[in-house]
């Protein structure tokens, strides 16, 4: 932009693989469900050489859940984004929400059409009220283009016509206007009713042309057939302002109060229709002083009665005519043109450098969904969204880290939040631990312990979390039965095959040896432990592959966290050095991006092999952090607290999909990222992933 000079080029979304025949302005396409195609079209921007990007937001628009992949886009453009959003829900479900807050952060202006938006953005959506601008939804300039208005179609001559138009579903509601037809017959038999448009193709797609045969039903039943007409095909503006002209009364009977912005009424109001809607966010302030009436959601009757008033009283109808198509003028296409050209130039004079993305706040600390999935029995595993589901029953493994999780609230003096549940916890341990010392891992919701075989990674957790409450149990009864319980699981340590088991024993030993520091033999089980490991990684290790195993699974950074433990407590040099390279190695996968991209469980990586980013699942994103917080310790590197920190974020939205899987309204954690959504579901697992990295981070957000 330079002066008046405007350069405008339009990159266009083409819908469910479908390609279409643009104008000479459309200059690129993107295919809305290619994740891909919306990070290489971040690139082409940043090269065109476009001071400003002007976006138009609707969820429906923009692929994955409620237009979630967009984000790809708008975190990577480097130039100022201007933000147009058609849609602002009072009550968005989780992904509407947030992928509305990020498009918002990222935006260095926001323009709404509805004044009403704008308590909803600062209220619910968080958005400074300073970021946004109103301004109207535009319309064609009726009055310039007077003269090349076409004559109104044969069928309307002699006839009083109520039009609608636009794409038709059932939310549309036009099942009211035919039912308020017939009084307005027998008062008025030259009108007709006039539905412009075709289906949406989204109808189409998954219903037909039901909802059309529905109409036709009713009208038939009615008797009204030469009362209505339908024009099912699309139209040009020229025709759409012609048609308008040539209307009396235009009608929207949409059937939802949250319709923020009308397009197809704005363009009513624009041809000076006389005007009859349902009370939606948009007709109430659309249609103050004197532009139109209200009538209420499928009140027939009401309706019926605001259109014999108005063709019974034509000096009213004419009244509210004038005034409506006076106030179109104020918002024709030039003068709202305008407005967005003033903000464009604006932001383009305000900064050319990149955007940053918005700063995350840290939630405090919140254990109520914790609760809701904590039983007599214990923690439940599963959950279905933020509801507990029974069927699953109960495992080890989610109850030793819920034990973890209650017992760092303690240390962080949070003892109240968590009152009753380390006991419960412990319970369910001392249940599963066997005579023998050795554990079973699985009790349905009935009480029913499953067999299984040896639980490596479950055997380990509670090893772990018995070595934690032993150093750091609240009361010395506690720390005695914990105490007894390590000490008869010790012979099974040897039957370890994995290092996941490995490393979640020695930070088990570890915490007991801090308690009992003259336990040698403790120390000798996690240096034979730690050497374990140190074996399993020289056997493994290649020129480009630096890990334990022949793959990266799950729960990775747990194991260079374990190492660097293990020489916190030893000093041996070696321990150090594994822990640093293969770190190192996690970090030149996990890092790929400016925020942390953890390795997918749908496929993981096997050597040098490809794998999925996704499903990405918040127990790796909490061994990151614990990686971090331990490399700190065994080494004092403040480095690692800021690395800890950005490994944490990945909970709050600093990641692949750019959007929290922390859920602000339950409390609770998702169970991780998909390729084009958020798993919704908030299983134990997940939600002690998030609690413990909130709660291991909280000492270190002073810093």
């Amino acid at each position: 932009m330079n002066g008046s000079a405007v350069e405008v080029e339009v990159i266009a979304m083409n819908d469910n693989g479908n390609s279409y025949s643009y104008p000479p302005i459309v200059s690129h396409t993107i295919s809305d469900s290619d994740p891909g195609a919306y990070i290489e079209m971040a690139g082409y921007i940043n090269r065109s050489g476009a001071d400003v990007l002007l976006l138009q937001h609707e969820y429906g628009i923009f692929g994955g859940e409620s237009g979630v992949l967009l984000l790809h886009l708008l975190r990577r453009v480097s130039i100022p984004v201007v933000v147009t959003f058609h849609t602002v829900f009072q009550q968005p479900g989780f992904h509407q929400k947030e992928v509305l807050k990020k498009v918002a952060g990222l935006a260095t202006r926001i323009v709404i059409m509805n004044g009403l938006a704008i308590g909803f953005l600062t209220d619910i959506y968080g958005v400074p009220a300073e970021k946004i601008v109103r301004i109207p939804h535009g319309v064609p300039d009726f009055e310039s283009s007077r003269h090349r208005l076409m004559p109104a179609p044969p069928e309307w001559k002699g006839r009083t016509v109520i039009l609608t138009f636009g794409l038709i579903g059932r939310s549309k509601g036009l099942e009211t206007v035919i039912r308020a037809l017939p009084k307005v017959v027998e008062r008025h038999p030259e009108i007709l009713y006039v539905v412009l448009g075709k289906t949406h193709p989204n109808v189409v797609r998954y219903s037909g042309e039901e909802y059309r045969e529905y109409l036709q039903q009713i009208i038939g039943k009615l008797g009204l057939g030469r009362y209505v007409m339908f024009i099912d095909r699309y139209v040009d503006e020229l025709e759409l302002m012609s048609l308008l002209k040539a209307a009396d009364l235009y009608v929207t009977p949409y059937l939802s109060k949250t319709q923020i912005t009308s397009g197809t009424l704005s363009y009513a109001i624009g041809g000076g229709c006389a005007v009859i809607s349902t009370p939606y966010w948009h007709a109430e302030e659309l249609l103050q002083d004197g532009r139109g009436l209200l009538f209420e959601f499928q009140d027939d009757s009401e309706l019926a009665r605001h259109i014999i008033l108005l063709i019974d009283q034509p000096d009213v109808m004419k009244k509210m005519q004038e005034a409506a198509y006076a106030y179109g003028q104020s918002i024709s296409w030039s003068r709202t043109g305008d407005a967005y050209l003033t903000i464009l130039q604006q932001v383009g004079r305000e900064t050319n450098e990149k955007h940053e993305e918005p700063a995350i706040d840290y939630p405090p600390i919140d254990f109520r969904h914790m609760h809701r999935m904590t039983f007599p029995e214990g923690i439940l595993q599963h959950s279905l969204g933020a509801v507990p589901s029974l069927r699953h029953g109960f495992c080890l493994d989610d109850n030793a880290r819920a034990l973890l999780v209650a017992l760092k609230a303690c240390q962080l003096g949070l003892k109240s939040d968590v009152t009753g549940l380390i006991t419960r916890y412990l319970t369910y341990i001392q249940l599963m631990q066997q005579p023998d010392g050795s554990f079973k891992n699985y009790l349905t919701f009935d009480r029913v312990p499953l067999d299984d075989d040896f639980p490596d990674d479950a055997f380990g957790r509670a090893t772990w979390a018995l070595g934690y409450l032993i150093r750091y149990a609240p009361g010395d009864s506690l720390m005695l039965t914990a105490n007894e319980m390590f000490n008869r699981l010790m012979p099974h340590i040897g039957r370890l095959k994995y290092a996941r088991g490995y490393a979640n024993c020695i930070l088990g030993l570890f915490h007991y040896v801090k308690r009992f520091p003259d336990q040698e033999r403790f120390i000798s089980l996690i240096i034979q432990l730690a050497d374990n490991l140190c074996v399993r990684y020289y056997q493994h290790h290649l020129e480009d592959w630096h890990w334990f195993e022949d793959s990266l699974t799950y729960d990775n950074g747990l194991i260079p966290a374990a190492l660097y433990m293990a020489h916190e407590l030893t000093c041996k040099d070696e321990y150090l050095y594994v822990a640093g390279i293969t770190r190192k190695f996690l970090e030149e996968k996990c890092f790929i991006n400016s925020w942390l991209s953890l390795v997918g469980n749908k496929r993981w990586q096997r050597f040098s092999s490809s794998y999925e980013l996704y499903a990405q699942q918040p127990i790796d994103a909490l061994a990151m952090v614990l990686m971090y917080e331990c490399a700190f310790k065994a080494t004092g590197d403040r480095t690692f607290i800021s690395q800890m920190l950005q490994s944490f974020r990945w909970f709050l939205g600093e990641n692949d999909l750019g959007i929290s899987v922390y859920d602000f309204e339950t409390k609770g954690c998702n169970d991780g990222i998909e390729e084009k959504n958020i798993n919704r579901n908030q299983g134990a697992e997940s939600t002690m992933a998030w609690l413990m990295a909130r709660l291991t981070v909280e000492p270190y957000l002073i810093f």
